[in-house]
């Protein structure tokens, strides 16, 4: 029988991406931790426990090593929703292969529940996993597999599924792993999960495998973060949930008291945290429980770091596809729960303390009388699914009259989600034989373009107007002259910054234009001494002559002495931080 404390093993993570459960980095799921603590519970020093991602393994061919040499190989992936990724690339079919036949140990694959390998980015599009040559595939609960895997001494386990002390245990003793990431610390983004499962049963989502909802208790979140911020985390997303309001309670009705000790306990053991950001929110449950889903949401962006999205699960506003598919919220219930939000979140906050709320707080987009110097502090997203059974054409317009009815009563939403069904097993077909989804993919392009023409710029400048300063944006790649970076979050914005800065870290941007998706930026604040024509161009109101005039002039003592034209406010983006001129 093999010793635990002897035993090597190397976790390889091929990322995941669930409805409620990000993977691919900068985001860190769940699997790896929890695998790791499962480990340590189960007698194997933290030492012998090796981690790493696919890109690392791509980036550095001498840690395949790990792999050939580890008593134990443990895989973790799976992708039960279609994505497109920066960070980071899914594993492929034929690296997971590979994985297997350059294991010399035991190989045990695992990930989300039901889910496994598929045939595109080692993802889910069948309910059924697939082996590709590993000695075990945990049907269960991964973590799960893992510690019996080794309890029985590598010679199999039960698929099972994890309870809550299990798995709060494992939690906190598994944050260690996370210094094997290679994006720790400055530009990792821990998942928390407070819930799995989901009182209703839409037809098109993976989260009621899980069953009914089970809560962890606030302590045993607050405690995770604890651990993980002694390892250095600094930012957090509350993401593995279907509904954040209903945590704590009976699966449905909000919590109040709940959430308060969840976020309350977490600023209190990470008082140094940089973001704190959540998923999914029901708007059904705000719907039928108004008043403690106005508390609930209050209590969370007291709580919150700035620039967090509630997704809003509409997916149709056509009451014939909601019928057909089961979905719980109607585009009436899904609109009064988008502007509660806004009443209650929408707000700003002063630009020096992360938590100060507003007297005058406003609930329509602005900024209650002061520059907006902040994203608002919790705003909705909307997630639109097309190719559900019962699709037709009216159903595009109906989603886009109710965007249009959003814009157009002065709300904001931080993101609009527009995607496609993946095909499993039983997809609805229509008449012709083909997938709904492909069915209708010419009326998808152009009502998808309608929509970010329409809806998404014009939204985009209502919460982002320009001026508003996005802290710690990280800079991520170039293309055609432009820098592009991104802030740690739930959905980030993409933000566009002229000329090639250098990659790889963080800098403060104004922003000054807006595309569909996408902003565009200048470093801030920006010194006009040292400035690029690119960059002082892109300032609203400056334009490429006075931008010239403005470097020709060069050194100021103060912005003041620059006569930037009534149409421009430069003070709102510049300083002058030394009088050499630049070259």
């Amino acid at each position: 029988m093999t010793d635990p404390e002897t035993l090597s093993v190397t976790i390889v993570d091929g990322y995941v991406d669930e409805p409620a459960h990000f993977g691919v980095p900068p985001y860190m799921s769940t699997y790896p931790r929890y695998a790791a603590g499962a480990l340590v519970d189960a007698g194997v020093p933290r030492e012998r426990i090796t981690y790493h991602t696919i890109d690392g393994l791509r980036d550095e061919p001498d840690r395949w090593r790990d792999v050939d040499e580890a008593d134990l190989l443990v895989y973790l992936g799976g992708m039960t929703v279609p994505g497109k990724y920066v960070g980071g690339t899914p594993a492929e079919p034929d690296e997971v292969r590979k994985l297997a036949w350059t294991a010399s140990g035991t190989t045990l694959m695992g990930g989300p529940v039901k889910f496994g390998v598929g045939e595109e980015n080692a993802g889910a599009t069948e309910t059924e996993r697939q082996d590709l040559d590993f000695d075990f595939v945990a049907k269960g609960d991964v973590e799960a597999a893992v510690y019996d895997l080794v309890e029985s001494g590598l010679e199999g386990f039960n698929n099972r599924m994890r309870d809550v002390d299990e798995v709060s245990h494992w939690a906190q003793e598994g944050a260690f792993v996370v210094e094997q990431h290679p994006n720790h610390p400055e530009h990792l983004i821990c998942e928390l999960e407070t819930s799995r499962g989901c009182a209703y049963r839409c037809s098109f989502c993976t989260e009621p495998l899980y069953g009914n909802p089970t809560f962890r208790p606030p302590p045993t979140v607050v405690g995770e973060v604890d651990a993980l911020s002694n390892h250095g985390v600094t930012h957090f997303r509350i993401g593995r949930q279907a509904d954040i309001l209903a945590y704590g309670g009976d699966g449905e009705a909000p919590n109040p008291e709940a959430l308060r000790e969840l976020y309350g306990g977490i600023r209190e053991v990470a008082p140094d945290l940089e973001t704190l950001h959540l998923d999914n929110m029901n708007p059904i449950t705000i719907v039928n429980w108004p008043e403690e889903s106005r508390e609930g949401i209050r209590i969370i962006a007291e709580h919150n770091t700035p620039g967090d999205t509630a997704a809003f699960g509409l997916e149709s506003a056509d009451p014939l596809v909601q019928e057909e598919n089961n979905l719980n919220v109607s585009a009436e219930e899904c609109f009064e729960a988008v502007k509660i939000v806004n009443e209650e979140a929408g707000w700003r906050p002063d630009g020096n303390s992360k938590t100060e709320r507003p007297d005058d707080r406003p609930g329509k987009g602005s900024a209650g009388g002061n520059s907006p110097t902040r994203l608002p502090k919790l705003l909705p997203g909307i997630n639109l699914l097309h190719g559900l059974k019962a699709e037709r054409e009216e159903t595009y317009e109906r989603n886009l009259e109710f965007l249009r009815r959003v814009y157009e009563e002065g709300y904001m939403l931080r993101r609009i989600n527009i995607r496609q069904v993946m095909s499993f097993d039983g997809t609805e077909m229509s008449d012709t034989g083909a997938t709904i989804a492909n069915e209708h993919k010419d009326l998808f392009k152009r009502y998808k373009k309608q929509v970010r023409e329409e809806i998404d710029n014009p939204m985009l400048s209502r919460v982002a107007p320009n001026g508003t300063v996005l802290p710690d944006v990280h800079l991520e790649y170039h293309q055609d002259g432009t820098t592009f970076g991104r802030q740690l979050g739930t959905y980030p914005l993409l933000v566009g910054i002229p000329g090639e800065l250098e990659l790889g870290r963080t800098i403060d941007v104004a922003v000054v234009d807006h595309g569909y998706r996408s902003v565009s930026g200048v470093p801030y604040p920006l010194d006009v001494n040292s400035a690029s024509m690119a960059e002082l161009e892109s300032i609203p109101g400056i334009g490429s002559s006075r931008a010239g005039d403005i470097v020709v002039n060069r050194p100021y003592e103060s912005v003041t002495e620059i006569d930037s034209g009534a149409d421009a406010d430069l003070t709102r983006f510049a300083t002058v931080r030394s009088l050499n001129r630049a070259d």
